[in-house]
């Protein structure tokens, strides 16, 4: 597709402003870490949650929701639904405890939490796991979408992709730090929500789809829409539903649904005025993330399978692109294409604010953890702040030629999203307990981390060179994530606990509740009495949190389909539910 002047006007307007704020915060960020990486920790709730959802409204994100709609239906996205349990659980659980520690990144909980020289080396290591391996096959993922979209819509290729939305997005992430990713996030949600509706109304509107109506009653679509699997093929319903559901949430590490809170979902808790901010800010973030955002995305998946109904019409339609990258994913970009000029333009636009959102978030999260928690902690300490900031600017654009790279070799979304979850699979459990059980230690965290790993790099590259029968996904996980389990309890139990006083030191500070700590709560006078906040509040807090979301999501989508009795019930649920919310968060936050 040929873009106009007005397209590249738009374009060109929408990446000033979002320079022009990196260049106003650069001397801020500039002062220290703190500033940074954390803001000066002055930020509101309500830019804290925005600055979350538009980190994970990436360009991947669409392309990965098209790919499960088109080859599984709308049921497929409970694969990603199901991290929701996770994220309530964050706000009413983990929140508080994040902002009370008052560390830097949350690598640096290691060493609040556990001891002597298992915590430094897991503090150092898993910065560099996390913060390099894992970040960078987190931006990969992110590019790859980018690559697709780029070669659909502008037939660019993809080194010419790579090079120029990395050098973009570099430019103000390492000058800015978190006050300009935070503030540019706040545009580039407007933005990149305006080009999703524009996007589904488009696709609704083209001869083959007929308008909502047509779309929702067309043969071809009816077995796409049901929001749960059929539960008579047990082996999809067990893969889509019944594993994340039961598994997947507790068990599984995955970047901004981390068990307990973790990477930049812990940045922004870190970075907040004070605990009830943190708590808003999570709360906000999990509402939006997943009862706001999806149904502008399901809608043109769905009408992609009208327009685009097999890989060929694509390739038909796209005769310049690459057939090595051709795969359902590319449906949504391919989608785009009818959108009129100007309007093209707004949406282009709002691609790159979704590629950039989520890349300049992960490039400052990366380089927090290499320049605090490795750098400055075991190679050069003591040094200036500036010092320091200077080595965070050179992480970032190293971290961003890497990612990179690794974009090339990558196919689609979906295989990455697999790939991460079978890394991180089994290790969710140690996080949720290590805040309240006191027997968890270092190397409960070390064997968690070597053995998911493992498991990953088996299942990757190892089952099926030996000749044996595939496994799904599904199964996949779950096998990681009781072996995972196993193996780190087993070394739990092995291993001594933390030094007595460490744990002693971390209770006061954190009042983690719960029946976990008693066996070192023999505090003496110095101790702080029972935490804030009720255990019952907080599981209430959580189930209606849950309520609320599903209950928009689902009703969303009934009155969409044209079920407006249920669409009504469902909103209803969710607006008693989201009463509920406010009379059970003040005692929650006490």
């Amino acid at each position: 597709m040929q873009l106009t002047a007005a397209d590249w006007l738009v374009m060109a307007a929408y990446g000033l402003v979002a320079l022009g704020v990196g260049l106003y915060f650069a001397r801020r960020a500039g002062q220290d870490t703190d500033e940074f990486f954390l803001a000066g920790r002055k930020l509101p709730w309500w830019l804290l949650g925005t600055s979350m959802v538009a980190t994970t409204f990436s360009t991947d994100t669409p392309n990965l929701v098209t790919d499960m709609v088109r080859t599984g239906g709308v049921s497929q996205n409970w694969l990603w639904w199901a991290f929701l349990i996770t994220g309530m659980c964050t706000v009413f659980f983990y929140a508080r405890l994040w902002r009370r520690s008052g560390a830097l990144t949350d690598m640096a909980f290691y060493e609040l939490r556990y001891s002597g020289r298992p915590a430094a080396f897991l503090r150092g290591f898993r910065a560099l796991y996390l913060g390099v391996f894992f970040n960078i096959m987190i931006m990969a993922t992110v590019t790859l979408a980018a690559i697709k979209i780029g070669g659909v819509l502008l037939g660019v290729g993809k080194y010419e992709v790579v090079l120029l939305a990395g050098t973009v997005t570099v430019l103000y992430s390492a000058t800015s730090g978190l006050w300009g990713v935070v503030v540019t996030d706040l545009l580039l949600f407007v933005v990149a929500m305006v080009g999703s509706v524009a996007a589904a109304y488009y696709a609704l509107v083209q001869p083959e789809v007929g308008g909502l109506t047509g779309l929702m009653t067309h043969p071809q679509i009816q077995g796409k829409l049901s929001f749960l699997p059929d539960f008579g093929d047990w082996r999809t319903a067990a893969a889509v539903f019944i594993v994340p559901v039961a598994v997947q949430w507790w068990s599984t590490w995955y970047p901004g649904a981390e068990p307990g809170g973790g990477g930049y979902v812990a940045q922004r808790m870190l970075a907040a005025r004070d605990e009830k901010e943190a708590m808003g800010a999570t709360l906000w973030f999990n509402i939006a993330h997943y009862a706001l955002r999806p149904w502008p995305w399901l809608l043109v998946g769905l009408a992609s399978l009208l327009v685009y109904p097999t890989l060929d019409s694509i390739q038909a339609a796209f005769p310049h692109l690459d057939p090595s990258i051709l795969r359902h994913d590319l449906a949504y970009p391919a989608m785009l294409v009818f959108l009129p000029h100007g309007l093209l333009g707004l949406v282009v636009a709002s691609l790159a604010a979704a590629y950039m959102s989520t890349i300049s978030t992960h490039l400052n999260w990366g380089a927090s953890y290499v320049v605090d928690d490795f750098y400055r902690r075991f190679i050069a300490h003591g040094r200036e702040e500036r010092h320091y900031v200077r080595v965070g600017r050179a992480t970032t654009v190293g971290l961003i030629i890497l990612a990179g790279i690794v974009s090339l070799w990558l196919e689609n979304a979906l295989q990455a999203f697999q790939i991460l979850l079978q890394i991180g699979a089994g290790t969710g459990l140690v996080f949720l307990l290590r805040w309240f059980w006191w027997r968890v230690n270092a190397w409960s965290e070390v064997a968690a981390m070597v053995v998911s790993f493992l498991v990953a790099v088996y299942f990757q590259f190892v089952h099926g060179a030996l000749g044996l029968e595939p496994l799904v996904p599904s199964l996949q996980l779950v096998v990681g994530v009781a072996m995972t389990t196993v193996g780190w309890l087993t070394v739990t139990l092995l291993t001594p606990p933390a030094a007595l006083e460490t744990l002693r030191t971390f209770y006061r500070q954190i009042r983690p509740f719960g029946k976990g700590w008693r066996r070192v709560l023999e505090l003496g006078p110095e101790d702080p009495g029972p935490p804030p906040g009720g255990v019952a509040a907080g599981f209430l807090g959580w189930f209606l949190g849950v309520a609320t979301v599903y209950g928009a999501l689902f009703g969303t989508g009934f009155l969409l389909y044209g079920n407006p009795l249920p669409g009504l019930a469902c909103l209803g649920l969710a607006a008693v539910a989201g009463l509920g919310i406010f009379r059970v968060l003040p005692r929650v936050a006490l």
